[in-house]
């Protein structure tokens, strides 16, 4: 996937966080992405690799 990732947009992966959300938030990017679970909050940091591999829709920030 040749997308651009920024700070701020919103990623739906294809498999659900525990809580029951598919969408988080991008606060870092670079080599590692940190994420944020838009449904509870937690944060995880996991390589661009693994997002760019997971992502099934990226919704920008307005």
């Amino acid at each position: 996937m040749a997308e651009q990732y920024a700070v701020g947009d919103i990623v739906k992966l294809k498999k659900k966080h525990p809580c029951g959300s598919f969408e988080w938030e991008i606060l870092r990017v670079g080599a590692d992405f940190r994420l944020k679970c838009i449904g509870c909050g937690h944060q995880i940091m996991i390589p661009r690799k693994t997002v760019e591999k997971n992502t099934k829709e990226i919704r920008k920030k307005a």
